[in-house]
């Protein structure tokens, strides 16, 4: 049943330790197997029968015994409150779009599994049981892209997510499609039979919004890194100074990220003798994209720190409503998107900066520095060189500057005016999740131009750090003497640039990047 060459689900404890973007770091596209320990379980029943005891008094509770959104003051009769739950699904699933990425709905499942473990939302154990056996087999739900405003949470996608619980929708496994009837009946899970409540604990939060921020963050961290290690690179390449660099010039300011981003250039400058080959020349000071550095990839470090954190509190918050608190059940606005939407465009500008300043340094290489021939490449005219890969760097500059326009200062009201101010969250997720793709190639294009230009400054030998980001290079890509598709070493560098190979090696060589 199970494919050979499928990767195992990784186990991941749920119920008693917080989620974070370090810890679920180690977990990035890998299938995911819940372990929920008993004081998980516990909660959810205890939330459970909250629910059933309040339900019995007759009380209004809203989505529980009356209509949604513009309906709140409607009372759906006893004999109803399960279609109530199974119709609100049903009829909330009108996403459009192309599917959202497998990676991205693990993480939504991951993250409804452990929000409802919370205790807060008084759904029915059975749901969670399923929703646990569906991600332990990486049955995956068919989720459409479009749909969401981030807020009421991210109703659409999410009752897509649920579809298969109530026997509806379709699933993915293994790359391959079918309906959630079949996906189900090849493991022996059953639909399950919804009762007060479930329907809506199982929609109502922003885990598509958070599934996409947790993507982005997770690549934004490795983005820190490598920008700083093509900034150590191309300084060498373009016969820079370090002295913007020093210690001294980064307490004068003292921004953390500066600090951080200057300490990881010194470091891997060391025992450059490419430094020293210049050290008595008459440049008073390098271009802005150079000198810079510590200025604009600290501040982006700052800015990713900020949305880590707003990550991290959101991971281990109950964004249901109505919500459970005591032994009442209050309606609030914890399913609103604001802190993540906000979170986002502020990551989308962050990752753009990077794109931006690692464009300008690779069109800053072509003009060919002392001793690099322009365009990188030797006999120029017949061969055009390095010339175009700029190009493709700049269109995807450019796309990710239109993008990273904010989504979250717009609010178009719904529910007939019950809803009147929606975070459009989830724009603001979707345009993050192309923007760190445009990033990564942006730096992939700057990693294979500043590899070829250092091979122009041989026999000397760069600072340790460029010296053996250079080396992983060229076990994967060639120097180029003459024109060839570079559209293929392009995407050689993106795949380095999305592993792991290239920082783990320059971090054994100078010890940890900040």
């Amino acid at each position: 049943m199970e494919s050979s060459a499928w990767p195992k689900p990784t186990p991941i404890h749920l119920g008693s330790t917080l989620l974070s973007v370090e810890r679920l770091s180690e977990l990035h596209r890998s299938p995911l197997q819940p372990v929920i320990d008993d004081a998980g379980w516990q909660r959810l029943r205890a939330s459970r029968q909250k629910i059933i005891d309040i339900t019995e008094t007759q009380v209004a509770i809203y989505g529980v015994n009356t209509g949604f959104g513009t309906l709140c003051t409607t009372r759906i009769p006893d004999d109803q409150l399960a279609q109530l739950q199974r119709n609100l699904i049903l009829s909330h699933a009108v996403g459009v779009g192309p599917p959202i990425p497998d990676e991205i709905v693990r993480w939504m499942l991951l993250l409804k599994i452990n929000a409802l473990l919370l205790g807060a939302s008084g759904i029915q154990v059975a749901c969670v049981e399923r929703l646990t056996e569906m991600l332990s087999h990486d049955v995956l739900p068919v989720v459409p892209t479009r749909g969401s405003l981030g807020a009421s949470g991210d109703l659409a996608p999410l009752s897509h997510l649920v579809l298969p619980l109530i026997g509806e929708g379709r699933v993915r496994h293994q790359n391959r499609e079918r309906s959630a009837a079949e996906g189900f009946a090849e493991y022996g899970l059953q639909p399950v039979e919804l009762g007060p409540k479930d329907g809506l604990a199982l929609i109502n939060g922003t885990q598509m919004m958070l599934a996409y921020a947790l993507d982005a963050a997770i690549r934004a961290r490795r983005i820190a890194k490598l920008a700083d290690i093509l900034g150590a690179m191309s300084l060498e390449a373009s016969l820079g100074s370090l002295a913007p660099f020093s210690a001294g010039v980064a307490e004068l300011r003292p921004h953390p990220g500066i600090k951080t981003v200057s300490d990881n250039i010194c470091r891997m400058m060391q025992d450059s003798e490419v430094l020293a080959s210049h050290a008595n020349c008459n440049r008073v000071q390098d271009r802005y994209s150079l000198r810079c550095i510590p200025a604009v990839h600290g501040a982006c470090r700052d800015a990713l720190d900020h949305v880590c954190r707003v990550i991290d509190v959101e991971l281990n918050s109950v964004t249901d409503n109505p919500v459970i608190v005591g032994d009442r059940v209050i309606s609030g606005g914890n399913f609103h998107g604001e802190p993540l939407a906000l979170g986002l465009d502020y990551l989308a500008m962050t990752l753009t900066e990077w794109a931006n300043i690692s464009e300008r340094r690779t069109y800053a290489l072509l003009f060919g520095p002392e001793g690099v021939p322009p365009l990188l490449i030797a006999n120029s005219g017949v061969n055009s060189g390095f010339m175009i890969p700029q190009y493709t760097a700049a269109a995807l500059v450019n796309e990710c500057k239109s993008l990273s326009t904010p989504s979250s200062v717009d609010s178009i009201p719904s529910s007939l005016g019950q809803e009147d101010h929606v975070s459009m969250g989830a724009t603001s997720a979707l345009r993050v999740h192309q923007i760190v793709t445009n990033v990564e190639t942006v730096l992939a294009i700057e990693l294979l131009c500043t590899a070829q230009a250092l091979d122009f400054r041989h026999p000397l030998k760069p600072g340790i750090g460029p010296r053996t980001s250079h080396e992983v290079v060229r076990r994967h890509i060639s120097h180029a003497d003459a024109d060839r598709a570079f559209g293929a070493d392009i995407n050689t560098a993106l795949e380095l640039v999305r592993a792991t190979e290239l920082i783990e090696a320059v971090e054994a060589a100078v010890g940890s990047l900040g």
